[in-house]
C-alpha cells in the first residue's frame, strides 16, 4: 500500500483528531470566558490584552528571536 493512498481509516483518524482538538479549544474558550466574568466582571479589554501579551511571549520564548514573530 502506498503512503499517498487515502483510506477510510486514515480519514476517520484525522477527522476524529480534528474534532478532538476543536472540542478541547471550545472547552478552554468557555473556561476563559467564565474566568473573565468572575475576575474582570466581563470586561474583555484586559483579558484580550493579556492574551495578546501571553501569545507573543509564547511565540518569542522558543528561539528568543523577534524575527520569528514577523513570519506570522
Amino acid at each position: 500500500m502506498s503512503k499517498n493512498k487515502l483510506t477510510l481509516r486514515y480519514l476517520a483518524k484525522n477527522i476524529s483528531m480534528i474534532v478532538g482538538i476543536v472540542l478541547i479549544w471550545r472547552g478552554i474558550w468557555y473556561v476563559l470566558d467564565e474566568l473573565d466574568e468572575l475576575i474582570f466582571g466581563g470586561s474583555h479589554f484586559w483579558t484580550a490584552t493579556g492574551g495578546v501579551v501571553v501569545g507573543l511571549i509564547i511565540l518569542y520564548l522558543p528561539d528568543k528571536d523577534p524575527k520569528e514573530i514577523e513570519k506570522l
